[in-house]
């Protein structure tokens, strides 16, 4: 064996023994998806105190705590508006047997849901959120996905609800109102909403389309046990 050789192989060994030093070193404990999605096999799931702050809106209350179903949403969002029929049976058939929470999650392309929000918000001051909340849905093909403002037909919304007028618009452009749907916006970013409507139950991301038939079938299945 000739000196260049033995040099040659020399340094090819050295490169070797430096590369597994550094993938030993580099190497986790255990694989980033493991630790995320807890106990083998299980979903991962979302934050409690990120999905549901003291002050989310609850639709309904759960005595028991068992199940909340939380729902990150855009009131101008047309699969939004088609998956409200079903949350609102399925709100019916629980009752107190399930917690059901509202949170915005306004779509920066639809011109009105932000405002819209606004405005659920600020009829909830005078007690009227459920209501507003109502309206924005049942009468969103004269408002939704248009490119024009919608404020003064959801002040005609507040006149309907017979709410103090001057007070509505007060709450409707104070920086509270918007940094409150804000909030409930960043929070559904850290959770991991891309798109709306996002479904959580008990803490679990719902996949696939959110019907009145699929959201029943995980409820009652968290029931269940």
């Amino acid at each position: 064996m000739t000196p260049n050789t033995k040099a040659s192989l020399t340094v090819a060994a050295v490169v070797v023994v430096v590369a597994a030093a550094l993938i030993l070193l580099t190497r986790p404990d255990r694989p980033a998806e493991v630790t995320q999605a807890g106990p083998e096999g299980a979903a991962p799931t979302a934050p409690a105190s990120v999905l549901v702050r003291p002050d989310s809106h609850r639709l309904s209350t759960a005595a028991d705590g068992k199940v909340t179903v939380v729902e990150f949403l855009d009131l101008e969002c047309e699969a939004c508006g088609a998956a409200f029929p079903g949350v609102e049976k399925l709100r019916a058939e629980y009752g107190d047997k399930v917690t059901f929470v509202m949170r915005y999650f306004p779509i920066a392309s639809h011109r009105n849901a932000e405002l819209a929000a606004r405005a659920v918000e600020a009829a909830g001051q005078q007690g009227k959120l459920e209501p507003m909340y109502r309206l924005m849905y049942v009468n969103q093909p004269q408002w939704g996905d248009q490119d024009v403002s919608h404020r003064d037909t959801f002040l005609g919304y507040a006149r309907q609800l017979g709410l103090d007028m001057p007070a509505f618009e007060t709450a409707l452009d104070a920086q509270a109102t918007i940094d409150r749907v804000m909030a409930d916006q960043a929070d559904g970013t850290t959770v991991g909403v891309e798109g709306t409507p996002t479904f959580f139950i008990n803490g679990v991301k719902f996949t696939g389309r959110p019907t009145y038939d699929a959201l029943k079938s995980v409820i009652d299945r968290e029931l269940a046990k």
